[in-house]
């Protein structure tokens, strides 16, 4: 079954994070097929709940080595994805209720796209103009990096939100 397929339009044009992207949407379409087969769907969420943990906690550490604002909508939204994946895990072991992984898949697939449109790019522009190289994690312009520390200790624009109203500068 698949909730989600991977297009060129999700790429980023950041070989590491597009990898990992297409990585994601296939772990999602397993877990989606494991669930949708009536056999144990957890093996399969499992291996997408570690993907993901992985994966953000990658992209974290690219916003660390990099001077992306440490308060900013991307790593909220990553700690409620990881919050609600988590909460729909132990629901699935501990009260035996599935009904959460029925609903949590869908609306990942929704998710995913806008916010690898908005908030991973953003995270690959910033990269980008800090001269960042994920692969080495060599940092080729420094001071580019931190103007925006500084910018963010001293309440300037810098990257720290969505650009919704529900996240503020």
């Amino acid at each position: 079954m698949s909730l989600i397929t991977w297009t060129p339009e999700l790429a980023l044009q950041h070989t590491e994070l597009d990898d990992t992207h297409e990585e994601f949407v296939g772990l999602l379409n397993d877990f989606a097929t494991a669930l949708a087969g009536g056999g144990d769907p957890m093996p399969a969420f499992e291996t997408l709940l570690a993907h993901t943990e992985a994966h953000f906690a990658m992209e974290e550490r690219w916003m660390a080595a990099t001077g992306f604002a440490p308060e900013n909508c991307h790593s909220k939204q990553h700690e409620m994805v990881l919050d609600t994946l988590r909460e729909v895990r132990r629901y699935a072991l501990e009260l035996k209720d599935l009904e959460p992984m029925r609903i949590i898949g869908p609306e990942l697939a929704q998710w995913f796209p806008a916010h690898a449109e908005m908030m991973d790019a953003a995270l690959v522009f910033h990269m980008q103009q800090v001269g960042y190289d994920s692969a080495t994690g060599v940092l080729l312009k420094p001071e580019a990096s931190e103007a925006t520390a500084t910018q963010a200790t001293q309440g300037e624009k810098a990257i720290t939100s969505c650009g919704s109203s529900s996240c503020g500068h």
